[in-house]
């Protein structure tokens, strides 16, 4: 099978600012309360998905060295459209000057991995170019009286390009999507409504399906969690990643993350994290590099490919 290899990786962030002392000086809350229970100091705010996820793309197409014509498909994974329809997608591609297929899908946090898993499937069935985007805006559904919720959620994008790997062991070795409905009710948001959650049992669920997920993709790849190079997991909470990557045996240290100063961004958090990993040097060619994602849902998704084309 054709694997699928990561040519352009490209990101945007909300362009205001908002601290944790910013958010003490109007709700029951402070810094060191945030940072201690999620290990965010800041988050980023602002900017349609249209605006983030155009921009992202724009870096990956440049890195990629290719143009929006040669795409065959764009994918944007998205719970936050700037509309019911037309998808955002459809409007990226309009503004890349793209002539391809594109389509949104919402597997909320788990969906730039759903992506991923898509656009490996299309490359292998024979498509050249294929752009993957991750891009929400939480903030316009985040309450921010509640100092539950108001403490967490950013606005970001990420965006890949996959191409057909040069090198036969370079690219994609294993995928897994996964959702289990039963836990849908732990994290929702009705329309015309903010963002609901769960906080304790999403967490318990979060590690248990990130583990497995984890466990699965080593498997089918015949890898073991020691020949892991670097983990890059969602951002949602430093608790959660820290449990996780006990139970999988995988030393804090390799896992990436950004959500100190992003927040929670959704389908834009894992692409946000790969990109500071790729910049500080922490992925080298050859590196064994594992992706996992959970989401509202629950959903859950876990890519993982050998770095390099």
């Amino acid at each position: 099978m054709t694997r699928a290899a990561i040519t352009g990786l490209g990101t945007a962030t909300g362009h205001r600012v908002v601290t944790n002392h910013d958010l003490a000086a109007v709700l029951d809350t402070s810094d060191e309360w945030i940072v201690e229970r999620t290990g965010i100091h800041e988050r980023r705010v602002g900017g349609s998905c249209l605006e983030l996820g155009g921009q992202a793309a724009k870096i990956a197409l440049k890195q990629a060295e290719i143009d929006a014509t040669d795409l065959d498909l764009i994918i944007c994974s998205t719970c936050t459209p700037d509309q019911v329809f037309p998808a955002v997608s459809n409007r990226i591609q309009n503004e890349l000057g793209a002539s391809c297929g594109a389509f949104d899908l919402n597997a909320a946090c788990s969906g730039f991995t759903y992506g991923v898993t898509i656009a490996q499937a299309q490359i292998a069935a024979g498509m050249e170019r294929v752009l993957v985007i991750g891009v929400d805006t939480l903030s316009r559904f985040t309450d921010w009286d509640d100092r539950t919720t108001a403490i967490l959620f950013g606005d970001g994008a990420g965006a890949v390009v996959l191409g057909p790997s040069r090198r036969p062991d370079r690219g994609i070795l294993s995928t897994y999507m996964g959702s289990e409905g039963r836990f849908a009710d732990l994290l929702t948001c009705d329309f015309g409504d903010y963002i609901k959650m769960d906080g304790k049992e999403v967490f318990r669920q979060a590690v248990r399906v990130m583990v497995a997920a984890s466990q699965r993709v080593l498997a089918d790849a015949g890898l073991e969690a020691a020949e892991v190079a670097a983990v890059i997991p969602h951002q949602a909470n430093m608790r959660i990643i820290e449990s996780a990557m006990k139970r999988l045996g995988i030393p804090l240290e390799k896992a990436a993350t950004v959500l100190e100063t992003t927040g929670n961004t959704s389908s834009a958090s894992i692409p946000l994290a790969m990109d500071a990993a790729v910049s500080k040097g922490a992925v080298s060619d050859g590196d064994a590099v594992l992706l996992v994602g959970f989401g509202a849902g629950m959903s859950v998704a876990a890519a993982l490919l050998r770095w390099g084309q």
